[in-house]
């Protein structure tokens, strides 16, 4: 039996194998949040039920202990039976060995179920981030993301180990009733009502908690999601000055994320003190009608004592049963955000798997009227940026830019219908967006391969013949040579063609240890040029049948850029090559040059025939001429 760490293999390619031996969370079952909060419990039934088991021996001295102090005050002490009271001393003793035994081996595994339980729904969330890739954020914001990742999985392993305290308690429960009832029908009765009545009346609480839950949840996740977002733009806010306007924000939504904690603190602490209150009085009832008793001379002052113990001891279940109802309200609510989140799915078809792209055909988009000869490097013009970006993207069969994520929380401020119609809003908002994306991904795009149309394809063909590489482009933490090749493909000769091609030798030779350098997530270590160059350099060493580069030289001064244009153009010799700029010292390499105007080509030619024949080629290219002497100048 393996079961941590989880082996998870959902959504990936990997899974369409067939489960692996040991292999669990395979298929999570996402037809609501406890569907899925009962799957996640069967997915390690094993752990959970030899916890259960171990967690019943460790409520036993708990629950028979009173018996046996009553047995031994009644047939030890007060019958002056030395060798009884012993024995009995010695059960005693035998119960509290077994218990602290118990307790330690229950300790170990309910931490190993908690984990099992926090962690496998984490690398759930991985492998569906890695299946989504560049869709993920257009489905839902990256706090969200993470804010399920991170503390909603938690809430599932803490739901994991409360599951079998509560089954341990709930049969120390049991216990404790037949031998109540053995001794008094009515005091048992009482027992048997207590614990379950005690929850009842505590129950028109959870409610409001669950609400004031639900918005810190919500505020959380808001609370994340503007902590990556200031992360993420740390060095753009620096620049303009921005750090303090984003500060203030933050911290104004800190403070409304600590009021909701409080609040929910407030009714935490209402429904514990219920339960305590009501587990005191239910003690009081019981010692009292058992002292009626003994006065009756119906139960002896062992069993008085017996009884005493019982309801002290009572309280710790009722406890148990309250934590469980806790435990279970919050992780239905971060279930129903897990669903959300795992139920989507990449927006591509499977496509006819028999078409083959050429491996030299000519890249033509008919809503623009591009084309792209095999073999030759094209460069793409435009004074809109967004419209060769968009080209971009059709050409590497991406989506269009999205008109923005839907979140996975509603309105904090709502509950009940209102909550609810919301929750139908928010589904139907992301349906829609979810029928766009499929529309713009499985219908036939006009972008062709040789006369093969790219929406009719698998993706996973179009990948690994057409790349786009472009100013998002992410680099991952790691040393140099995991950072180029992340795949391990490259020899020592490639990785290093490749660095040169990017004219990115200053980064190999600034990084202490080479190829071996340690490289920041998101390449934090390195200057903007550096990082653009070594993202290209990364794009060139895939070596792909068509690269389609956007920007490539943004960042970098103009004589790097010049030696980048020659390198490239030699690199890429005999390759399809699209690249979209408004560099002059680029478009002087390329062998075609495109204007886009309003999305559309409406002119070809050369970079120096263009310069002489169009006004609005001119023009693009003389604007772009003038920002780089202003990039310069600061």
């Amino acid at each position: 039996m393996h079961d941590f760490p989880p082996l998870v293999h959902a959504y990936s390619a990997e899974q369409a194998e067939g489960p692996r031996p040991g292999e669990i969370f395979a298929h999570p079952d996402l037809r609501g949040p406890k569907r899925f909060l009962l799957w996640l419990l069967r997915q390690q039934w094993q752990v959970v039920g030899v916890a259960c088991l171990v967690s019943v021996l460790e409520w036993l001295p708990g629950s028979v202990g009173p018996y046996v102090i009553g047995r031994v005050i009644d047939s030890g002490i007060r019958a002056g039976d030395v060798g009884v009271t012993i024995r009995l001393l010695l059960v005693l003793l035998g119960l509290v060995l077994l218990g602290v035994g118990a307790g330690v081996l229950y300790h170990a595994l309910v931490v190993r179920s908690w984990l099992i339980g926090m962690y496998g729904p984490m690398k759930l969330v991985t492998r569906k981030s890695t299946q989504l890739g560049s869709v993920l954020s257009r489905r839902s914001p990256t706090g969200e993301v993470l804010s399920v990742s991170a503390s909603d999985s938690d809430e599932f392993g803490g739901l994991t180990q409360i599951v079998s305290e509560a089954v341990g308690a709930f049969i120390a429960t049991l216990v404790i009733a037949g031998l109540v009832l053995s001794t008094s029908v009515p005091l048992g009765l009482l027992v048997l009502v207590a614990a379950p009545l005690i929850v009842v009346l505590v129950v028109p609480l959870f409610r409001p908690l669950q609400r004031r839950e639900e918005v810190e949840r919500s505020r959380n996740s808001e609370l994340t999601s503007l902590a990556t977002d200031i992360v993420a733009g740390l060095r753009i806010l620096r620049g303009i000055g921005g750090e303090r306007t984003f500060g203030r924000n933050y911290s104004a939504q800190s403070d409304r994320t600590r009021q909701a904690g409080v609040a929910a603190g407030v009714w935490q602490a209402a429904v514990d003190s219920a339960g305590v209150l009501l587990s005191g009085l239910f003690l009081v009832l019981l010692v009292w009608l058992g002292t009626r008793s003994v006065l009756a001379g119906d139960l002896s002052v062992g069993e008085l004592v017996s009884f005493a113990g019982y309801a002290v001891f009572m309280v710790w279940p009722v406890q148990s049963f309250f934590t469980l109802a806790q435990k279970w309200i919050r992780s239905v609510v971060s279930a129903r955000k897990a669903v959300t989140l795992l139920s989507e799915d990449p927006p591509w078809e499977a496509g006819d798997p028999t078409l083959v792209l050429p491996v030299d055909g000519v890249l033509a988009d008919a809503r623009s009227g591009f084309v792209a000869e095999p073999g030759r490097m094209t460069a793409v013009v435009s004074a809109v940026p967004e419209d060769s970006a968009n080209l971009a993207d059709r050409l590497g069969r991406y989506l269009p830019p999205s008109s923005g994520a839907v979140g996975l929380d509603v309105d904090a401020s709502l509950h009940g219908r209102a909550a609810r119609r919301a929750r139908a809003a928010q589904r139907e908002r992301r349906q829609e967006i979810d029928r766009r994306d499929q529309a713009e991904a499985n219908g036939r795009l006009g972008v062709t391969l040789g006369g093969v149309d790219l929406g009719e394809v698998p993706i996973a063909a179009v990948r690994e013949r057409v790349l786009v590489s472009d100013a998002s482009s992410a680099t991952f933490a790691g040393t140099l040579q995991t950072v180029l090749d992340p795949h391990g493909r490259l020899t020592r000769e490639q990785a290093e063609a490749a660095v040169r091609a990017a004219v990115a030798e200053d980064v190999y030779e600034t990084l202490p240890g080479g190829w071996q350098g340690v490289v920041e997530e998101r390449g934090r270590g390195l200057s903007g040029g550096q990082r653009q160059r070594l993202v290209l350099a990364r794009a060139l060493a895939l070596d792909p049948d068509v690269l389609v580069l956007v920007e490539p030289t943004s960042a970098v001064d103009a004589h790097t850029e010049a030696e980048i244009g020659v390198r490239l153009r030699q690199a890429r010799a005999g390759r399809t090559t699209v690249v979209v700029t408004a560099s002059p010292l680029l478009l002087h390499q390329a062998d075609d040059v495109a204007l886009l105007v309003d999305g559309r080509v409406v002119e070809r030619g050369t970079h120096e025939g263009l310069l002489h024949s169009s006004p609005a080629y001119r023009g693009v290219v003389a604007r772009a001429l003038v920002a780089e002497e202003e990039v310069a100048a600061r």
